[in-house]
Parts: structure tokens; C-alpha cells; sequence
């Protein structure tokens, strides 16, 4: 079995939103790479597809495990995929670090987007659903999709990382448009506006 095979049709769960404990906790390590662990895989990558999102941590449905999934394109478009359990991010220092400022957005705080500067770079190391080790190299968007992902297993939301200022923004933001989304998006589909 490939990863390929876990991309398929999984169930789609509602997306937990931020304020809910498991958001803002440090996760468990991964340590049964079963049929169960699969399934949840199986799971978020229907989900993520279902909430047009490009990464998706296990929190962000409720299980306080280190996993991620991934569908994400790179700085040269090229999309990337997987699911990474257990997941250490390192980026560039020095002279090699270069600082990307770009809207960020979260599934689990839907509708708002803020500016946040990260690395442009990023390595991400765990292992896969079957346990075997994975490395990922990641740019442009991929990059920040990885760092992004593996904060949330931290207990770490993108808000907790702005400006109080930012911060009032995004959630003005978000505030706006909640209406949209249903208390089990996207199970339930977001809602139209009017004009749409």
C-alpha cells in the first residue's frame, strides 16, 4: 500500500476551530502505525479536499496525535504530497535564512488571512503512515505549509505568532464571514452569500 491509495475517499470530518483545548496543546508522538492510524490519514486528506485547503494537522479534527497531511505545491508549482507522523521542521540560519512575507490563512479560523513572515525554506523530518522515515524539503508555499502544520501539533495556532494588532485584524476578519460556515464544516457545506 502507498500513500496513494490513503488519498481516495476517506469521511469528512468537521474541522475543529481554534479555542477548542486540543488546538492550543502539545500532541502525542505517533507510536501505532496501523489500520486505525491509516483510516485517520484517509480521513483528513478527504477533509482537507473538502475544505480546499493544502495541509491539514490531525489536531485540527479533534485527535491530539503528531500527524499531518499534505497537497501543496512548492515555489516552482510543482505539488508535493504525503502524511508525516511525528514531524520535526528545521530551517535555514544565518546568511541562508530568508525571511517570505505572505497572507497565511487556518482551516480551524476560516475566512481570514493575515500577513506573517517565515523561512522560505524548510525541512521536515517524521516518519510515514507505515512508520518508515520521510524527509521533506519544502519552498514557497510548501515551505510555510510544513512550519505551519507542525506548529499546530505544538499547540501553536499562525495567531500566536502575529501582533496583538494583526491579530484584531484576522479575527475582524473571520468575525465577518462566520456565518458562512457551519459548526461542522466542511461536512456541511460552506454557505453562499447572497451574491454568490
Amino acid at each position: 500500500m502507498a500513500i496513494e491509495d490513503l488519498m481516495g475517499e476517506g469521511t469528512v470530518l468537521p474541522i475543529t476551530r481554534w479555542g477548542t483545548p486540543v488546538m492550543h496543546e502539545q500532541t502525542q508522538p505517533v507510536t501505532a502505525f496501523d489500520d486505525d492510524l491509516r483510516t485517520l490519514v484517509a480521513d483528513m486528506f478527504t477533509t482537507m479536499r473538502a475544505a480546499q485547503g493544502v495541509g491539514l494537522a490531525a489536531t485540527q479534527v479533534g485527535r491530539g496525535l503528531s500527524l499531518f497531511v499534505y497537497l501543496c505545491p512548492d515555489a516552482d508549482d510543482v505539488v508535493h504530497y504525503g502524511a508525516i507522523c511525528n514531524p520535526t521542521v528545521t530551517t535555514p540560519t544565518g546568511k541562508e535564512r530568508h525571511l517570505d512575507s505572505s497572507d497565511e490563512g487556518c482551516l480551524s479560523f476560516p475566512g481570514g488571512y493575515e500577513r506573517l513572515s517565515r523561512p522560505d525554506r524548510a525541512t521536515c523530518t517524521g516518519v510515514d503512515p507505515w512508520g518508515e522515515p520521510v524527509t521533506v524539503e519544502g519552498t514557497g508555499l510548501l515551505a510555510r505549509c510544513l512550519q505551519h502544520e507542525t506548529d499546530h501539533l505544538e499547540g501553536t495556532v499562525f495567531g500566536d505568532r502575529l501582533s496583538a494588532r494583526a491579530y484584531r485584524k484576522l479575527a475582524e476578519q473571520v468575525d465577518a464571514v462566520a456565518h458562512l460556515y457551519p459548526d461542522d464544516w466542511p461536512v456541511s457545506p460552506k454557505r453562499r452569500t447572497a451574491d454568490s
